[in-house]
C-alpha cells in the first residue's frame, strides 16, 4: 500500500468517526511512516521536526484570537446589532417588511465579510451578533438556512481571494507549502488564480438568496428565559477600535506579518484604556483558548505532511495517477478536485489542509504539466472545499451556534446541507474550469 494513501484514509476515517482532528492526523502520519518503511523513531523525528513550520499560523491566529475578543469589548457589535434592530422594527408595511430583510441579510453578510479581511475577527461576532437578532427574524420569517448560507460565504470567499488578515494568512499557507513541495509562486498570483472559484461562492449565493431560501419560513417565537442586559458601548471605545483595526493592517502590510499587526492592535487597545491592563491576560487568554484547536491542527498538519514526504511515496503515488490518467489534464483536475473534497470535509479546516493537499497535489501537477496559476487553483479550491461544507468546519459550526441560540436550527441539515449545495458544489466546478483554462 502506498504511505500516502494509508496516511491519509486513517486521518480522514478517524475524523468522520468523529475522533479529534490532531489525534487523527498524528495516527495518520504514525500508520504512513511505518507503512513507507521508516520505523517508529524516524517517523516521530520527522513528525517532531515537522511541527515547527506551523508555528509562525499558530501564534497569528492565537493573536489573532485575542484581537478579536479586545475589539468585542469596544461595543463595536453591539452597536451593529442596535443599527440593524432600530431599521428593521420601524413600520410594519410589507414593503417595509422587505427592505428590513434585505437590511439584516446585508448587514450580516458584510459583517461575515469584513471578519476575514478588515476586521479580522473571525467567527468572534457570531455569538454577540446573531442571537438578538432572532427574534428579529422569526417576526420577518427569515429562513435560517439563508442566514447560514450567507455567514458561511461571509467567513469563506474573502480569505480566499483577497490577501489581507486571514486571507494573507490563507494566500502564505498556499505559497509556502508550495514552495516546500517544488514549485516556487508569488503571493500576487494567488488572487488571480483563485478569482474563478471565489466566482463560484459568488454564483452560490445569489442562488440560496434568491432562489434556495427566498421563501418565508416560520419559527416559533421563543421568549428568552434571562433578563436582558443593556448594551455597553462608548464613542471613545469605538473611535479607539477603529484606530486599531486600521493600524493592525497597516503593521500587517508593512511587516508582512500578522503576529506583529494583531500586537500592535491589541497595544492601541489596552494603552487607551478601551480594554483595562487589569483585564488584558484574561483577553488573551480566552482569545487564545477560542482560536487554539485551529493552530493545534495547523501545527499537527505541517508534522502530517513532513511524514508523508519523507517516506518518498508522494512521487510514487504522482507517477502512479500520471499512468492512470494518461495525461488528460481535465480528469485529473476533476480528480484531484474531488479527493480534496473527501480530504478537506474529513479534517474541516482549509488552513490546515493545504500543507496535505500541496504535498500531494503540486508534484502530480508539475507531472501532467499544469501551469503555477492552475496549479495554485486546484490547490486553493481543494483547500477551501473543507471549509465551505464540513461538519467539523469553524465556517459551519459558527453560524449554527448562532443561529441555534433558541434550539431551533439544525447544524446538519440547516447549516451543513445548504452550504454543501451551495459552496462546495460550485467551488469543484468552478475550480475545475480555473484548472483548464489559467
Amino acid at each position: 500500500m502506498n504511505a500516502v494513501i494509508v496516511a491519509v484514509l486513517i486521518m480522514l476515517i478517524l475524523s468522520l468517526f468523529r475522533v479529534n482532528v490532531v489525534f487523527a492526523l498524528i495516527a495518520g502520519a504514525l500508520a504512513g511512516g511505518l507503512t513507507g518503511g521508516l520505523g517508529i523513531n524516524e517517523t516521530v523525528n520527522v513528525f517532531t521536526e515537522g511541527l515547527g513550520g506551523g508555528a509562525n499560523i499558530a501564534i497569528s491566529y492565537a493573536l489573532l484570537g485575542g484581537f478579536a475578543v479586545a475589539i468585542s469589548y469596544t461595543g463595536i457589535p453591539n452597536l451593529l446589532v442596535d443599527f440593524v434592530i432600530r431599521m428593521a422594527g420601524k413600520e410594519r408595511d410589507s414593503r417595509r417588511k422587505a427592505l428590513s430583510k434585505a437590511l439584516i441579510v446585508f448587514s450580516i453578510l458584510l459583517m461575515a465579510c469584513f471578519s476575514q479581511n478588515l476586521i479580522p475577527i473571525h467567527i468572534a461576532f457570531i455569538p454577540i451578533l446573531v442571537p438578538p437578532l432572532l427574534k428579529v427574524m422569526v417576526e420577518l420569517e427569515i429562513d435560517r438556512r439563508l442566514i447560514a448560507s450567507v455567514l458561511t460565504f461571509g467567513l469563506t470567499t474573502p480569505y480566499i481571494l483577497l490577501p489581507y488578515g486571514f486571507g494573507f494568512m490563507f494566500h502564505e499557507i498556499i505559497a509556502q507549502n508550495m514552495e516546500s513541495s517544488g514549485l516556487a509562486i508569488s503571493m500576487g498570483d494567488i488572487p488571480k488564480a483563485m478569482f474563478l472559484p471565489a466566482a463560484g461562492m459568488v454564483a452560490g449565493l445569489l442562488i440560496a438568496v434568491f432562489f434556495s431560501y427566498r421563501k418565508p419560513r416560520q419559527y416559533k417565537n421563543v421568549r428568552e428565559q434571562k433578563a436582558e442586559t443593556a448594551t455597553v458601548y462608548s464613542r471613545k471605545g469605538i473611535i479607539f477600535a477603529i484606530i486599531s483595526i486600521v493600524a493592525a493592517l497597516y503593521v500587517q502590510l508593512a511587516l508582512d506579518s500578522m503576529i506583529f499587526g494583531a500586537l500592535a492592535g491589541l497595544a492601541i487597545l489596552y494603552v487607551s484604556g478601551s480594554v483595562k491592563w487589569t483585564d488584558a491576560d484574561g483577553v488573551l487568554t480566552e482569545g487564545m483558548k477560542m482560536m487554539a484547536f485551529i493552530g493545534f491542527v495547523m501545527i499537527a498538519a505541517n508534522g502530517f505532511a513532513a511524514v508523508v514526504q519523507a517516506t518518498g511515496d508522494v512521487e510514487t503515488l504522482v507517477e502512479a495517477t500520471s499512468d492512470i490518467i494518461g495525461g488528460n489534464q481535465s480528469l485529473a483536475a476533476l480528480l484531484m478536485l474531488i479527493v480534496g473534497l473527501l480530504v478537506t470535509m474529513g479534517i474541516g479546516s482549509s488552513f490546515a489542509t493545504i500543507p496535505i493537499i500541496a504535498a500531494i497535489f503540486v508534484p502530480l501537477a508539475l507531472e501532467l504539466g499544469f501551469s503555477p496559476l492552475a496549479t495554485v487553483a486546484i490547490v486553493g479550491t481543494a483547500g477551501a472545499l473543507g471549509d465551505a461544507g464540513s461538519p467539523a468546519s469553524d465556517s459551519t459550526l459558527g453560524p449554527t451556534a448562532g443561529l441555534n441560540a433558541d434550539g431551533q436550527h439544525n447544524h446538519i441539515w440547516d447549516t451543513c446541507v445548504p452550504t454543501f449545495l451551495h459552496f462546495n458544489i460550485p467551488l469543484i466546478i468552478f475550480g475545475w474550469i480555473a484548472a483548464i483554462i489559467l
